[in-house]
């Protein structure tokens, strides 16, 4: 039984991060680097990250994460 409560909570994580990955294909990070610093003077550069989340490993975490639950959900009845 418990196993099978794990496979429901991991396929239904599995499907929200599909569908998360769906809805957000894009999102961006900063990251703040010291450039210089000069006795008590900093001089900070702050640079934006895209990072792109693709299609099919989002389509691939909403399938997987359907079979899991179906499955877990079939071993229940």
């Amino acid at each position: 039984m418990e196993r099978t409560n794990g496979l429901l909570i991991i396929g239904l994580l599995l499907i929200a991060a599909g569908i998360v990955g769906f809805a957000i294909p894009v999102f961006t990070t900063q990251k703040t680097d010291t450039v210089a610093s000069i006795g008590g003077l900093n001089i900070q550069a702050t640079a934006d990250t895209s990072h792109h989340i693709p299609q099919f490993l989002s389509g691939g975490a909403l399938v997987l994460g359907l079979v899991m639950a179906a499955g877990a959900l079939r071993r229940k009845s």
